[in-house]
């Protein structure tokens, strides 16, 4: 796992699939997603290597029901008392109750379905606080959720507006360059997200694959959402 530093407040686990970030405020620490099933000592070991206690840890809000982004939330927060959060939709899955909804796959994402890379199974994990659209939640200078369906039915970003960050999760990627997420379940609805997403105009923007965007990032994801949504 790599270790890379976003804001002073802000950094990002990097794992061999996707990614999670830790908020700082003060010793109050916030991460939003939480990595695979495997990758709860990584987390710790990095919390510990920038001079914080990982006991700090208060929340994980995770972004959708994937097993890349909340497997190893139960662990952590079961050792250090944090509170783990969903949106209401896709709770169930995270908990074990429901299935993993399949995404519809265009022609061209297929073959990168069929031989993506997998990660561990993530174990049924318990939601504290369901959330809905417009919560807002106490780190950050306060945190907006916002519901962006489309790659699950409970996707959302999580916004601070104080700091012009944005946590888009799979609703916008950044490998290679800043586009649509791939494996939706509604590719209708996750462009629709994804516009609503751009038209908060953050300074930096962070995504669950991809390099977070530092520079220009509110203009940058307002022509891609556009370029995407013309494309269909």
């Amino acid at each position: 796992m790599d270790l890379v530093e976003v804001l002073p407040q802000l950094h990002m686990f990097r794992f061999r699939i996707g990614q999670a970030y830790l908020w700082r405020d003060g010793a109050d620490l916030t991460l939003i997603d939480a990595g695979d099933a495997d990758a709860a000592p990584a987390i710790e070991h990095a919390v510990r290597g920038l001079g914080l206690d990982p006991a700090g840890i208060s929340r994980i809000v995770v972004t959708h029901g994937h097993g890349d982004h909340y497997g190893a939330a139960r662990e952590l927060a079961d050792r250090y008392g944090a509170e783990i959060m969903a949106h209401r939709l896709d709770a169930p899955v995270i908990r074990g109750d429901e299935p993993v909804p399949d995404p519809v796959l265009l022609d061209w994402e297929r073959p990168l379905y069929a031989h993506g890379l997998t990660v561990p199974p993530a174990p049924p994990t318990r939601v504290d606080r369901e959330l809905e659209d417009g919560d807002e939640l106490p780190f950050g200078g306060g945190a907006g959720i916002v519901h962006a369906p489309g790659h699950t039915p409970g996707s959302i970003g999580v916004h601070l507006p104080r700091h012009g960050v944005l946590f888009t999760g799979d609703c916008v990627a950044g490998v290679g360059r800043v586009m649509l997420g791939v494996f939706n379940t509604d590719r209708a609805q996750a462009l629709a997200s994804f516009r609503r997403l751009a038209a908060l105009a953050p300074a930096t923007a962070c995504f669950g694959h991809g390099d977070p965007l530092t520079a220009d990032a509110a203009e940058i994801l307002r022509a891609a959402a556009d370029r995407d949504s013309a494309a269909g």
